[in-house]
């Protein structure tokens, strides 16, 4: 399954943003995979973090391989050790246990996430072991299908930024004008940044930002 987009999504984004339009027009339509059960996609996430796609999708097959559907009771039947086996960081190991423990014992409610707002998630979320503003993010878009996220906190979406729009720096302020101009649609903006920052768009070039310090996204 992937994120569900079409027409009224990228015409509204291309009658606001001529330049955006045009990247549009030029990629064409975007297939991003989601994973719409939350319990496997946290996990999903907690394992990509600081990684890349390829080795997240390894890691990720080495778990399925070995336990099939990834399940609260799967994953804790699975000692720390275990879950490091697969490729993972002790850390991470342990940020999975804790996650699957609290939803075990009913401190972490699933059924409850989707009938909250995009911030009353993040901040749910982002109170969980391992799970920052960032991740929490990336889960609304390709778990929940949230249409509205632009994650500041994505290295990725201020190169697709800088390559597009010809900027050397995305500061709060330049980015909060991108995102009121995107939304309602965000997340299909995000899309076709994360397209252009990893060099779809002809003819266009990175203009390196003059500070770093924000969190790295994936780009596919």
């Amino acid at each position: 399954m992937y994120f569900k987009y079409g027409d009224k999504e990228t015409a509204y984004l291309k009658s606001k943003d001529s330049i955006l339009g045009k990247a549009i027009d030029s990629i064409g339509h975007i297939k991003r995979p989601v994973d719409r059960d939350l319990f496997s996609a946290v996990i999903h996430h907690i394992v990509g973090q600081q990684i890349s796609s390829a080795a997240q999708k390894t890691i990720w097959k080495r778990i399925n391989d070995k336990i099939g559907k990834i399940t609260v009771d799967s994953i804790n039947g699975l000692g720390i050790d275990e879950i490091q086996k697969f490729g993972t960081t002790f850390r991470k190991a342990e940020y999975i246990k804790s996650f699957a423990g609290k939803v075990k014992a009913g401190e972490f409610i699933l059924d409850d996430i989707p009938g909250k707002s995009d911030g009353e998630i993040v901040k749910q979320l982002s109170n969980l072991k391992g799970i920052g503003i960032w991740t929490a993010e990336m889960i609304l878009i390709f778990c929940l299908q949230r249409p509205d996220i632009l994650s500041y906190n994505d290295l990725a979406i201020h190169r697709g930024l800088r390559i597009l729009y010809h900027h050397r720096k995305i500061d709060r302020k330049l980015f909060e004008k991108y995102r009121r101009r995107f939304s309602p649609y965000c997340s299909v903006a995000s899309l076709y940044l994360w397209a252009a920052a990893g060099g779809v768009v002809k003819d266009m070039k990175d203009y390196p930002a003059s500070t770093t310090g924000t969190r790295q996204g994936s780009v596919k």
